[in-house]
C-alpha cells in the first residue's frame, strides 16, 4: 500500500519521501520548531482534504457533472474533556442539484481517509453551497 520514509538531523524539522515526492513537516516557531512545514496535525488534515476532494472529483467526472472549483476545509478539535473531532467543510463553485449535493455527501463520507480516521475519532461535515 502506501509508506513514507522520514529523516530528521536535528531539530523539529522533518523531511518526508512519498515515492518521488519530498515533503517537510515542523512545528511553529512558537511551539519549539523553525516552521518550515506544515505540523503533524496539519499533514493530517492535509491528507483528508485531498482525499475528499480527489475522490469528489473523480465521481462527479464518471458521473459526467461539472462541480467547478472543489474546496475542502479541515479543523482538527479538542475539547475541555481532551475529546477530539474533526470539522470538515465542502465547497463547490458551481450549485449542485439537491440529489447531487445527497450523492456527493455519500462520497465524502465513504472516501478511503475519512473512513480510516473515523475508526478513532468523529468527522462532521457542513456543505457550503455555491453563492
Amino acid at each position: 500500500m502506501s509508506s513514507v520514509h522520514l529523516v530528521s538531523q536535528s531539530g523539529l524539522a522533518q523531511e518526508i519521501r512519498a515515492r518521488t515526492h519530498v515533503l517537510k513537516a515542523d512545528e511553529p516557531v512558537g511551539a519549539g520548531g523553525t516552521d518550515t512545514g506544515p505540523a503533524p496535525y496539519e499533514i493530517l488534515l492535509s491528507a483528508l482534504a485531498a482525499c475528499t476532494s480527489l475522490t469528489l472529483r473523480m465521481y462527479a467526472d464518471r458521473k459526467g457533472w461539472d462541480l467547478g472549483r472543489i474546496e475542502v476545509e479541515a479543523r482538527f478539535l479538542r475539547d475541555a474533556n481532551g475529546e477530539e473531532s474533526i470539522r470538515r467543510e465542502v465547497f463547490f463553485s458551481l450549485p449542485q442539484a439537491a440529489d447531487s449535493q445527497e450523492r456527493l455527501a455519500a462520497v465524502w463520507e465513504k472516501t478511503p481517509v475519512t473512513k480510516t480516521l473515523k475508526r478513532s475519532l468523529p468527522i462532521t461535515t457542513t456543505f457550503r453551497p455555491a453563492e
